[in-house]
C-alpha cells in the first residue's frame, strides 16, 4: 500500500484554554485507552523515520501505540507523556523502552540528542510554536519532526454518521497542514489508507475514550451510548460481536531540522 503525497495549505486553531482543558480528560484511564484506541498503519512509521536514523523520541506517546512501530524498526526510543498514568501502561507493555513524564514544550532532553521526534494523535493538545522550539532543540542538525494522525475515513457514508454520533470529530479538514514554527524546512504530507477490525462493542468502548465522552456529563454520555448502540445495531442491523471492517485514514506530515 503506497503513500499518496498531498501538499495542503491551511489549518484549525485551539486555544491555549481549551487545549488544557481538553487534554485533561486524558490524564487518567490509561490502561482502558491502550485497549481500545487503534494502532497505526506500519507504513506511517516507516514513512517517517529518515534514513540513517539510531534515536527517536515520541512526544505525547500515550500507552505507546506508535511507540511500538518505532521499536519494531529498530529505533533506539524515549517516549515522552505528561500523563504518569498512560506511561505506566507504556512501561509495562515495553519495558525497555526508555519514559520521560515531560510536555512537547519542556521535554527536559538534552540538546541534539535525537535522529527522529514524532508526535501521534498529540500535535492539537500542544503549544505549536513552543513545542517546535523544543523540537529544534532536541534534534540533531537534518533531524526529522513527523506529525502523525488517525481518523475515520469518512467518505464512507456509515463511518460518517458513524463519527457523528461519537462525537469523534474530523481533525483533518481538507486542506489541512500543521501548524510548525520556525527551524524546519518544507513539510511533506502523505495519506495512508488502511483498515481497523472491530466489533459494535468495541466501537462502544472506543467512543468512551474520547475527549468529548470523557468531559462529558452523565446525562450526555447516556446519550451518546445510546444513540451509537441504536446505530449499529438496529439501524445498520450489526450484532454485538460481529467483526466490522472499519475504513481510517492515517495522515502524516514530516520536515527536517533546518
Amino acid at each position: 500500500m503506497s503513500a499518496r503525497h498531498v501538499s495542503p495549505p491551511g489549518g484549525p486553531r485551539m486555544d491555549t484554554s481549551t487545549r488544557r482543558e481538553m487534554g485533561r480528560a486524558f490524564e487518567q484511564g490509561g490502561e482502558h485507552y491502550a485497549q481500545v484506541r487503534p494502532s497505526y498503519p506500519e507504513e506511517a512509521a516507516s514513512w517517517c523515520v529518515p534514513a540513517g536514523a539510531r534515536s527517536a523520541v515520541d512526544l505525547g506517546a500515550g500507552t505507546g501505540k506508535f511507540t511500538e512501530l518505532l521499536v519494531d524498526l529498530g529505533l533506539e526510543v524515549t517516549a515522552v507523556e505528561p500523563s504518569a498514568d498512560m506511561l505506566a501502561q507504556l512501561h509495562a507493555q515495553f519495558p525497555g523502552v526508555a519514559t520521560v513524564e515531560g510536555t512537547a514544550e519542556a521535554t527536559g532532553l538534552p540538546a541534539e540528542s535525537a535522529d527522529l521526534i514524532t508526535v501521534a494523535q498529540a500535535w492539537h493538545w500542544f503549544d505549536p510554536l513552543a513545542a517546535s522550539a523544543e523540537a529544534v532543540r532536541v534534534l540533531r542538525p537534518g533531524g526529522t519532526l513527523a506529525l502523525v494522525w488517525n481518523q475515520l475515513d469518512t467518505s464512507v457514508p456509515w463511518v460518517h454518521r458513524l463519527s457523528r454520533i461519537m462525537h469523534a470529530g474530523d481533525v483533518i479538514k481538507p486542506h489541512f497542514v500543521p501548524a510548525v514554527g520556525p527551524g524546519f524546512g518544507e513539510l511533506q504530507g502523505a495519506v495512508i489508507p488502511w483498515h481497523d477490525r472491530v466489533t459494535p462493542q468495541d466501537l462502544l468502548e472506543l467512543t468512551k475514550s474520547r475527549s468529548y465522552y470523557l468531559r462529558a456529563s452523565a446525562p450526555t454520555r447516556e446519550k451518546v451510548l445510546g444513540n451509537l448502540e441504536w446505530y449499529l445495531h438496529e439501524h445498520l442491523g450489526h450484532g454485538p460481536e460481529e467483526v466490522l471492517t472499519l475504513p481510517y485514514r492515517c495522515y502524516a506530515w514530516k520536515a527536517a531540522r533546518t
